[in-house]
């Protein structure tokens, strides 16, 4: 080989090598997107219904007919249901529409944990529900005085429920839920 054609081929192999040599490019995992929201500040809610609660202030309420409410979460695209209804005498079965409300997410859902309430200085006496799987509900609950007052609650999302992208969302509007079982007062 003539030193030309040497010296073209050495300097191609050099610069081969050191424009080569690269990181391997690998494939980067799938990430989740990291959702957090403010801590939660809550405000007595009081208007002309025969019950109180105190609710998240960054929440929007909204007074529906016969002392029903919509609690939105624009943020989360996830609304609290609230919905009352007085007691004549049957209370049975204002418990069981409740329930066969609760356990009617029972095919979509991995597990349904009961949690009881017990008030008697308030005379509340109810159920919580934590609805865990895909399911159109991850919380309700139900109160009652089991003589003249009867409350339910549950949340939806407005998203086809995927149980782990909106589990962050779900677990903070559990939360509030709860808050608001446990404040609620009859007047």
């Amino acid at each position: 080989m003539p030193k030309k054609h040497l010296a073209i081929f050495a300097l191609l192999t050099v610069l081969f090598s050191v424009f080569s040599c690269k990181d391997e490019v690998l494939p980067k995992p799938s990430g989740y997107l990291r959702l957090d929201y403010p801590e939660a500040k809550y405000v007595n809610f009081e208007n002309q219904c025969p019950f109180t609660f105190e609710m998240n202030s960054e929440a929007v309420i909204k007074g529906e007919k016969n002392c029903g409410f919509t609690i939105s979460y624009p943020k989360m695209k996830a609304t609290i249901y609230l919905t009352y209804k007085p007691v004549n005498k049957d209370i049975n079965l204002l418990l069981r529409d409740a329930q066969k409300l609760t356990f009617e997410h029972v095919i979509k859902a991995d597990d349904i944990l009961e949690q009881p309430y017990l008030n008697p200085s308030k005379k509340v006496y109810g159920m919580f529900y934590q609805v865990d799987g895909n399911a159109a509900t991850n919380s309700q609950f139900y109160v009652t005085d089991s003589i003249k007052h009867f409350v339910t609650g549950s949340v939806y999302f407005y998203a086809k429920p995927n149980f782990d992208s909106v589990m962050p969302a779900a677990s903070y509007i559990k939360n509030d839920m709860q808050r608001l079982m446990e404040t609620l007062k009859w007047k």
